[in-house]
């Protein structure tokens, strides 16, 4: 995890040239109280000129048109282009389009970034328990985001995509809520388990129907599920829990009951 000279976070991976990825954290930007500084969020009670001086600073640092979701922890994919506004309904974007970032909002939740080997589609995902775990079938948005940007990667067309693309796919994962901070009742468990049963191992049981979840592993084994080998990021060590890291990180478990807000910082993936 290396740090740009605002303290944001540029992923260490690699990625094709032509291709750029950021990860903001709390500073540099203008916003007060539980939101100070950077809050990208609108949504989360900050006073609304603040974010449109943070979106603008992060837009201008990025040199491209970050398009905001409106994440419901869902497994909607939406495809980006020029017209795409911003608050689409959804929880994981792809593009093919120079100059839009996919970016995803978190503050607890896992950020997902997708690139193709040759660098022509990028996506990015936003993993919350919920959307992770997905429907019965065993489905979720990180699933269903990797389908949606299999079909747009050169050959890959075919009923074989998924196979071709993991093994042609970078993924690099971002900040979330440590496998030592994030408590869970049984029925989260139970919704991982149930539908893949290696990811018992990813629970610490608490005892009384409690537990310990390690969110970044439960999306490195459905990524690994998929055939995705090349996973960069967060590896569950406190350095990268957002509950752990008050000073830089946003958290919505640990300051929302206790400040009254949390404001959101954004992972984002681009063609350059």
């Amino acid at each position: 995890m290396q740090a740009c000279s605002s303290d944001w976070l540029t992923p260490d991976w690699p990625i094709p040239r032509g291709v750029a990825a950021l990860c903001t954290t709390r500073s540099a930007g203008v916003s007060t109280g539980p939101f100070e500084s950077l809050n990208l969020g609108e949504h989360v009670g900050d006073a609304m000129a603040s974010v449109v001086a943070n979106r603008q600073l992060f837009s201008d640092r990025l040199g491209a048109r970050p398009v905001y979701l409106n994440q419901v922890h869902g497994c909607k994919v939406a495809q980006l282009d020029a017209q795409t506004p911003d608050g689409c309904v959804a929880d994981a974007c792809v593009t093919t389009e120079r100059g839009l970032a996919c970016t995803i909002m978190v503050a607890d939740c896992l950020p997902v970034l997708f690139c193709s080997a040759d660098g022509s589609v990028v996506g990015a995902a936003h993993a919350g328990w919920r959307g992770l775990a997905g429907t019965q079938d065993g489905k979720g948005v990180l699933e269903a985001a990797f389908e949606y940007f299999c079909s747009f990667a050169p050959g890959n067309r075919a009923s074989s995509a998924i196979k071709n693309g993991a093994s042609r796919s970078l993924v690099w994962l971002g900040p979330c809520i440590g496998p030592q901070a994030f408590e869970v009742g049984a029925e989260v468990r139970d919704a991982f388990v149930g539908r893949q049963s290696q990811a018992a191992n990813q629970f610490v049981d608490l005892g009384n129907g409690k537990f310990l979840a390690n969110l970044q592993g439960l999306a490195r084994q459905r990524l690994a599920a998929m055939g995705i080998e090349q996973i960069y990021g967060n590896d569950g060590t406190q350095h990268w829990c957002t509950v752990s890291n008050p000073l830089r990180f946003f958290s919505h478990r640990r300051d929302t009951g206790r400040l009254g807000g949390s404001g959101r910082f954004v992972a984002a993936i681009w063609k350059t």
